[in-house]
């Protein structure tokens, strides 16, 4: 067998498992070795019936009774029904879409049962679990959670009980088969003996490791081969754990590679030295509505050394919403846009003209707020400011009205930033069309759009090899071992202040008993003029038939419900990822307006828009979410001098679970509640991790500061002794492959 081989080719499959292996993107022998397993069936986790919790993943043992087949009422999904029985208690039992399962195990069978336990309006049950007959139930399964692991043959110590079963499963810890990811059609038993399969064709003696082998020696990392046997296969929980040590490390290494790539890329450019006079940035400084921040004034200083360089700088500036970002990005435009270009043809700077500045934000309506606040920055100086987006184009000051802008065409704005006239340009994506062509861009200012990835940078890059310094910008809370690996080509700054005099928001954790007196204490501050945002984790509810029923408030039916019972008399919008960008756009304009009153959306508001009157924000489910998402929706009401109050709506009973909501309110800033959050429930709670494109197995890598230090060392290293990666082919290809986009040059 051969890793190129298709799986079609090698294993009798149906078309149902066809289809499946297609879902999970597994098409040959090699990409089913590194389909890795998610977990282990693990004897410790054995529970009784009776201790079984909602949203769990739990194994019981039992005796199987009452099992039927049956067709769903409304789709029509073949599914299999019935109940187990421990001496606490019985739950059902049910699989969608494998009725066939019920014809497999007998009445009365003693069977171990895998699942998550789920809820319903009929009650609690146990969903597709994974099943395996047994001889006889564990007198009590519970007496193994404290055993020490022993291998099988050792004789047991004095007092220590080894109970049948887990001498026949052979891995005396309770460790048995492995749990893998699945989707319909597909099972972990199906992936267990596929692997057996390949195993037995020797397959693994024809992998080749790519990492060198002097990294695997200096950090105690198994081979290839050996992990891929170990984490298929693992004889104890510490090959396990090693094997996915090394596949933890690799992840990230790869990463790694790829960003320190791109740094030293960007870096053979040159770019516009910015030179700044000292007296000059604190006049400007001095005319802010507020006093900087000791950690402003840092990135500020950071920035302007920065941008000294003849190299062009990267750099992302990290700070909670309100944190004054954007007042670093105007004093970093104020230095660029106080500078000559330079003539080639005298030698020297010009004696007229300014170099330019782009400022990128991620939607029409924050772009067009920064248009604003740049000519509040701007205004007393003799500088131009352009605003382009897909509604329109602006320019600040207008002749008709020198403290106003007007609306201009987009060939005319276009033709006054191809000639220098207009230095400063915000907008969203449009900024880096080929249409918009800058005379002298020296400075690029992303916001909230971070992994502003190489293809677009060569976009901002002159023909004659000029690039602008980049100035990358997010309000969303990100542990240092996270950061240091997805922007591992940036270097960090961190805004960890808030300016003095902006009101602490009121953050009051609700349970459901309290639900009706806060809607009263919301009642009176819309009475006052002031919005309210609610925010809940679904867009729309659940189909009890098709997905698991969980009782998880949408916001489709929570504005139905707000309407018909509750805020009858205030105008109610909602807002989602499913609507168009043009309703969206509408939406939040006539909530920024003060046409809508209350906002019921999703968690696409948590970056977005400034709406100093929104005071108030209800969050629903918010156990669901991750403590700094939690942090950054927070930070939509804190854009005014107007109290804010934000309330946590929990229907968790776990004191665990509260304990951690808590947090909020005791955290000083978002970095330490991503921290927490880490810390607690895994770096794949973390709000958006999806879209970095790291398995969750490197995430849980990122827990470790001591493996990512080590990866992001080796990568620079690497890459500084050899660019182009012609040393090492195999670590090459593999980076491009993780990568998708990877040049080597």
């Amino acid at each position: 067998m051969e890793l190129h081989d298709k799986l079609e080719l090698k294993f009798r499959l149906d078309i149902n498992q066809k289809r499946a292996l297609h879902r999970l993107k597994l098409f040959s022998v090699a990409d089913l070795l590194f389909h890795f397993p998610v977990r282990y069936s693990d004897i410790s986790t054995v529970m009784k019936v009776a201790e079984l919790i909602p949203g769990d993943v739990a194994t019981i043992y039992g005796k199987v009774s009452k099992l039927k087949t049956k067709k769903g009422f409304r789709s029509h999904v073949p599914m299999a029904e019935g109940q187990v029985e421990d001496t606490s208690g019985k739950i059902k039992i049910i699989w969608f879409n494998q009725a066939y399962l019920a014809k497999m195990i007998k009445e009365d069978d003693t069977v171990k049962l895998t699942g998550k336990v789920t809820k319903s309006k009929q009650g609690i049950y146990l969903a597709n679990p994974e099943f395996e007959k047994t001889p006889d139930m564990p007198i009590d399964a519970h007496d193994t959670l404290f055993k020490p692991f022993r291998l099988p043959g050792t004789p047991p110590s004095q007092g220590e009980r080894n109970p049948p079963l887990l001498e026949k499963e052979g891995l005396g810890g309770g460790l048995s088969y492995p749990i893998y990811a699945e989707t319909r059609g597909i099972t972990s038993k199906w992936f267990y003996h596929a692997i057996e399969k390949i195993f037995r064709d020797k397959t693994l003696d024809k992998v080749a490791d790519y990492i060198p082998e002097e990294i695997l020696t200096k950090y105690h990392l198994p081979t290839l081969k050996t992990a891929l046997f170990w984490i298929h296969k693992p004889k104890n929980m510490k090959d396990a754990e090693s094997a996915r040590k090394r596949f933890a490390f690799e992840e990230v290494f790869c990463i790694q590679l790829e960003r320190q790539h791109d740094k030293f890329e960007y870096r053979k450019n040159k770019s516009f030295r910015i030179v700044t006079e000292k007296e000059n940035i604190e006049k400007f400084l001095q005319r802010f509505p507020f006093d900087a921040t000791h950690s402003q004034q840092q990135s500020i200083q950071t920035v302007l050394e920065d941008m000294a360089r003849d190299f062009p700088m990267s750099r992302l500036l990290e700070g909670d919403v309100g944190s004054g970002k954007t007042a670093v990005a105007a004093t970093a435009a104020y230095a660029v846009v106080n500078n000559r270009p330079f003539d080639h043809a005298q030698g020297r700077l010009q004696t007229f003209g300014s170099l330019q500045t782009a400022y990128m934000a991620p939607t029409e309506i924050l772009a067009t707020q920064h248009f604003e606040s740049f000519i509040q920055y701007f205004k007393h100086l003799p500088i131009n400011v352009g605003l382009i987006t897909g509604s329109g184009c602006r320019k600040f000051p207008s002749k008709v009205n020198p403290g106003g802008w007007t609306t201009v065409s987009r060939a005319q704005l276009l033709k006054w930033v191809a000639n220098g006239e207009i230095p400063i340009l915000i907008g969203t994506h449009a900024l880096i069309e080929k249409s918009v062509k800058f005379k002298n861009l020296a400075l690029c200012v992303i916001d909230e759009q971070h992994r502003f990835g190489t293809t677009q940078r060569r976009k901002l890059t002159r023909k004659n090899g000029l690039a602008p310094h980049l100035l990358s910008m997010t309000a969303t809370p990100i542990p240092r071992t996270l950061a240091l690996t997805i922007y591992g080509d940036l270097d960090l700054s961190l805004l960890s202040e808030m300016p003095k005099g902006r009101k602490e928001i009121i953050t009051e954790i609700i349970k459901p008993s309290g639900r009706e007196q806060t809607y009263e204490k919301i009642r009176e501050e819309l009475t006052a003029g002031r919005q309210l945002y609610v925010i809940c984790p679904r867009i729309f509810e659940a189909d009890p038939e098709k997905e698991l029923a969980l009782n998880v408030k949408s916001v489709v039916a929570e504005a139905k419900i707000l309407k018909k019972e509750i805020f009858r008399e205030y105008e109610i919008a909602i807002l989602h990822s499913k609507m168009s960008k043009e309703k969206k756009e509408g939406v939040m304009k006539d909530f920024s307006d003060g046409k809508i009153n209350i906002l019921c959306a999703t968690s696409v508001v948590e970056v977005g828009v400034n709406v100093p009157n929104a005071t108030m924000i209800i969050i629903e489910g918010a156990e669901r979410f991750g403590l700094a998402q939690l942090h950054q929706l927070r930070g939509r009401v804190i854009r005014s001098t107007h109290q804010a109050y934000c309330y946590i709506f929990a229907e968790a009973k776990s004191e665990k679970t509260m304990d951690r909501l808590r947090a909020l309110k005791t955290a000083k800033n978002g970095f330490e509640l991503a921290e927490l959050d880490l810390t607690l429930r895994g770096a794949g709670e973390l709000g958006g991790t999806k879209q970095w494109g790291i398995t969750d197995l490197g995430m849980e890598a990122i827990k470790n500061i001591k493996m990512v230090e080590a990866a992001r060392f080796e990568a620079i290293r690497l890459i500084s002794e050899d660019p182009a990666l012609g040393n090492y082919p195999l670590l090459k290809q593999k980076v491009k492959e993780k990568a998708g986009e990877f040049h080597f040059e």
